[in-house]
């Protein structure tokens, strides 16, 4: 019975926080093409669209993070790239800083949470079949950001682990 009364609100904060994803992705996306300030973005976004259900400070964290921190982002991602970061379509860009990110600082949100909810914004907007990029892409990243995290959802030790002195 506890489980029934704690579904609903897990899972209205899944819903809240994908409505985040789609405006925070648009909102970066603005940003990367026109430039224009993220508290401007975020003001109109405010003003623009019903935020009722959003996660408000999930939007606010990506859409002033992610900016912030964009060379350790490119840095984590570009590696795992088969072009330059210039050839990247806008939105491919925009969502690999978005997945990366997650995948890099939001620890809250499981890693294959962080990819399905990016690749499912690249089915909606992007490029035809650039959602297999950015799983590929996204992958790699998961590996070495959240090695524990994607070895125990594989049922193996990470590659860094060693064993304990009494097991070997």
């Amino acid at each position: 019975m506890a489980n029934r009364l704690q579904n609903p609100s897990r899972n209205q904060l899944a819903a809240d926080r994908r409505k985040a994803r789609h405006y925070a992705m648009q909102a970066l996306y603005q940003w990367h093409m026109a430039g224009q300030a993220l508290n401007e973005i975020e003001a109109q976004f405010q003003a623009d669209y019903d935020m009722s259900h959003v996660d408000k400070e999930f939007f606010h964290d990506l859409v002033h993070n992610i900016p912030a921190q964009l060379t350790a982002l490119h840095d984590l991602f570009e590696k795992h790239l088969d072009r330059k970061l210039t050839d990247l379509d806008p939105i491919e860009l925009c969502l690999l800083r978005m997945g990366s990110y997650e995948l890099l600082r939001r620890i809250d949100v499981p890693y294959k949470v962080a990819i399905n909810e990016t690749i499912n914004l690249g089915k909606r907007f992007g490029a035809t079949d650039g959602y297999r990029y950015l799983n590929g892409v996204l992958d790699r990243v998961a590996v070495e950001c959240r090695a524990v995290e994607v070895a125990a959802e594989k049922g193996k030790a990470p590659k860094s682990a060693k064993p304990a002195a009494d097991e070997e």
